[in-house]
């Protein structure tokens, strides 16, 4: 099956792994008339993306003077900046919240369609409300050619490139079953060019990241590279494969191989070099074991790599969340964070900060954590047996944004929700103000201009604003 986003054909088939976003650089295109802002400090960005929707209020805008209904069991606890608390199941985050900005007033507030998933990826992550469509098809709304083009790509297309890598780069999943693959994530209006490199692993090998299956066109059947092979070996095979093929690869096609095949892509790849001590820091998980790879993704030049959350079906169902594998807990939701999802995030985030810091990345590296959605202030998910199922259903009209490094002010709060953490009360502000003051970050200025995939010229810019004071 195709998806809906793979509109071009290659020599290769439909899941040939040149669905990587690797720059106008690499394949020429108009670069835009970029307007300097000498405040930028960032130079990448990693992204990762708490996918399902994490709970705002039982993390890090916690009510404690709420009815129980609405707080729930657990206790926020003092961090590290005076005046700040977070739940007291991240002590990592409280020990390094002089780090961070906790943005807590953050709405959908443009346009709040359906309050699922579809809408919130595609708002949060390209910074532009969702159309009616997502409205009309719920979440058998397809990624379309006219979308606009997540923040990820369209920074990896914008950003001076620093080596051969793929400006955009995204693991260890592509979000979405194929059938209802999340928009908001592709390059969308940008054209397909541009969308992200996406490296695959599971839980059982955290390790063993692979490139999307391939299958090569005609007769021609060299070996196969799939997704049971490790990245390293099929990187090893690409010459091989290049050679074999022969004049039937597009020029395109023979550059995303030649790229893949080279000694540097293998060194970024390649997690065997880290000690044992740092893979445990950062935990032996898929999701720990992708942001060890974003830093080392990060510091060898890739202007924007994105670590999708990925759930894990079997310990979700073990716990009851009805969460699909990862935050989307409409049920047991505080068993569910306790016991596994906030011990993960905490470990895996505390390892980066500490692991960029050490390296000194952390001032040009901005870490950004979010997901497409909050979730309901009242405890009791209908979908679960109501308040005896201790879920809490989607909630859009609040959530909890993270932002931390890349010329970001840590230690300080923006914004804050309503009593019971169901509106933004003050400073409320949307995705696109996020988008705005990631591009800022950057060192990025709108109008920020490009021809888009009809070749009309485009201003590709948020309708956002910088958020006052976090940078």
């Amino acid at each position: 099956m195709i998806l809906p986003h793979d509109k071009l054909r290659f020599a290769l088939d439909r899941r040939v792994f040149l669905q990587a976003g690797l720059g106008a650089a690499a394949f020429g295109g108009a670069k835009p008339a970029l307007r300097a802002n000498p405040e930028g400090k960032a130079k990448s960005v990693i992204l990762f993306w708490l996918s399902g929707g994490a709970s705002h209020i039982d993390t890090w805008d916690m009510k404690p003077e709420a009815a129980a209904e609405y707080r729930g069991p657990f206790r926020p606890v003092p961090t590290r900046v005076p005046g700040i608390q977070v739940c007291e199941h991240l002590p990592g985050l409280a020990q390094r919240m002089d780090r961070v900005a906790l943005i807590r007033s953050l709405g959908m507030r443009k346009r709040d369609l359906t309050g699922d998933h579809h809408a919130g990826y595609y708002y949060n992550q390209t910074g532009h409300a969702p159309d009616v469509t997502f409205l009309t098809l719920g979440n058998n709304r397809k990624p379309e050619p006219t979308d606009w083009p997540s923040m990820a790509c369209l920074a990896g297309l914008a950003l001076p490139r620093r080596g051969p890598l793929p400006a955009t780069i995204a693991l260890p999943e592509k979000p979405g079953a194929p059938e209802f693959t999340r928009p908001g994530q592709f390059s969308a209006r940008l054209g397909q060019l541009h969308d992200p490199f996406y490296l695959i692993a599971d839980h059982p090998k955290p390790e063993e990241f692979s490139v999307p299956s391939m299958t090569l066109a005609g007769d021609l059947q060299p070996d196969r590279l799939d997704h049971r092979r490790g990245l390293a070996r099929a990187l090893d095979s690409l010459p091989r494969s290049i050679e074999k093929l022969g004049g039937e690869l597009d020029l395109q096609s023979r550059r995303a191989y030649e790229l893949l095949a080279s000694a540097q892509a293998r060194s970024a790849f390649d997690l065997s070099g880290e000690s044992k001590a740092l893979k445990d820091r950062y935990g032996t998980t898929v999701n720990g074991t992708s942001l060890l790879l974003a830093r080392r993704l990060v510091e060898a030049g890739v202007p924007f790599v994105s670590v999708y959350w990925r759930g894990d079906l079997k310990r979700s169902d073990k716990l009851k969340c009805a969460s699909g594998g990862g935050w989307d807990t409409h049920g047991n939701n505080f068993q569910c964070l306790k016991d596994w999802l906030l011990p993960e995030f905490d470990q895996a985030y505390s390892a980066l900060l500490d692991d960029l810091e050490s390296r000194g990345l952390l001032d040009s590296t901005l870490v950004l954590v979010t997901s497409e959605m909050g979730r309901h202030p009242k405890v009791g998910d209908v979908r679960s047996g109501g308040v005896s199922g201790a879920g809490r259903d989607h909630w859009t009209h609040a959530m909890s944004v993270l932002m931390a490094g890349g010329g970001v002010r840590g230690g300080q709060l923006y914004g804050s929700t309503d009593k019971v953490g169901g509106y933004p009360s003050d400073k409320p502000c949307g995705p696109e103000d996020i988008a705005a003051t990631t591009f800022t970050a950057l060192g990025l200025k709108g109008p920020l201009m490009f021809n888009d995939r009809e070749n009309r010229p485009t201003d590709f810019w948020p309708e956002g604003r910088v958020l006052e004071g976090l940078l």
